[in-house]
């Protein structure tokens, strides 16, 4: 198991939990907003929430930040960059950028989970100029090729 550092920010203020997983299975660890005061999400609307804590990841890994699957189908709440990526290098505050797609105000409420985090592998590669690339069964077939059915 891989340890990754985690800062809290304010921590004379910080009163909510630091991310975990929810389940032993769990892929995705839970975090959680962290506010003065409720945010209201208006419809099509793009904030950037806060969490209070930030990380520093190992190189060679990523933090993908997602939606929690309850909170977009039921609520239209999502990410609007998903999956979000933070590198390695990054040691700013994690904040979260929740879009509104419903028809309706939404509340953001402090400790509420409004994000998933997955801690992955990457591997950074050296793009090499080619005149000529090997062919494949797929070749250039792109978006639709293998039908929509």
């Amino acid at each position: 198991m891989t340890n990754i550092k985690i800062k809290i920010l304010e921590p004379e203020i910080f009163d909510i939990e630091l991310p975990r997983y929810m389940t032993q299975g769990a892929s995705g660890m839970d975090i959680r907003a962290f506010l003065p005061k409720p945010l209201v999400l208006k419809p099509m609307e793009i904030k950037l929430i806060p969490t209070g804590f930030a990380m520093a990841i190992p190189p060679g890994f990523e933090a993908q930040i997602r939606p929690r699957s309850g909170l977009a189908v039921k609520k239209g709440i999502t990410i609007i960059n998903s999956p979000g990526t933070i590198d390695s290098d990054y040691r700013g505050e994690i904040k979260i950028a929740l879009v509104n797609l419903s028809s309706g105000e939404y509340i953001v409420e402090k400790g509420q989970r409004i994000a998933q985090m997955v801690i992955s592998k990457v591997e950074q590669v050296k793009l090499i100029q080619a005149d000529n690339l090997e062919n494949t069964s797929r070749d250039s077939g792109g978006f639709g090729h293998t039908g929509t059915h």
